[in-house]
């Protein structure tokens, strides 16, 4: 093997290794910075009672794939590591009466929202 062709192989499995390198750090700062946000809050009614057995509705505005909750009797919900690049939708619903619905947007830089959602129940 004559020098230049070493040289050339030197110099490619470095560029190599500087892209596997470069794709780490890439992939390790995306998850850093999705590992999330959380929304959380309450289902009250107009008194600021919390109204146990609601279900809490978020729709991802992307994919408008939608998750759901079932509050407890404290009428909290919570939902955990939300991507930080993507809108969304949430609104609460019992005893066929729904809240406002209510949007976490992805300009909006917290990493905890907290949104209470109302209900009229009669």
């Amino acid at each position: 093997m004559n020098r230049k062709s070493r040289i050339f192989a030197a110099v490619s499995v470095l560029c190599l290794l500087c892209l596997i390198l470069a794709t780490f750090a890439h992939a390790a700062s995306d998850k850093n910075k999705n590992t999330g946000r959380l929304l959380f809050g309450k289902v009250l009614d107009p008194h600021d009672n919390p109204i146990p057995d609601a279900v809490v509705y978020l729709t991802n505005s992307r994919t408008r794939a939608v998750k759901t909750y079932i509050v407890g009797a404290d009428g909290t919900y919570r939902f955990p590591a939300l991507s930080s690049a993507i809108d969304y939708e949430v609104y609460a619903q019992c005893k066929g009466r729904k809240s406002d619905t209510k949007s976490v947007s992805q300009f909006d830089d917290r990493p905890q929202v907290y949104i209470d959602l109302r209900i009229d129940i009669r």
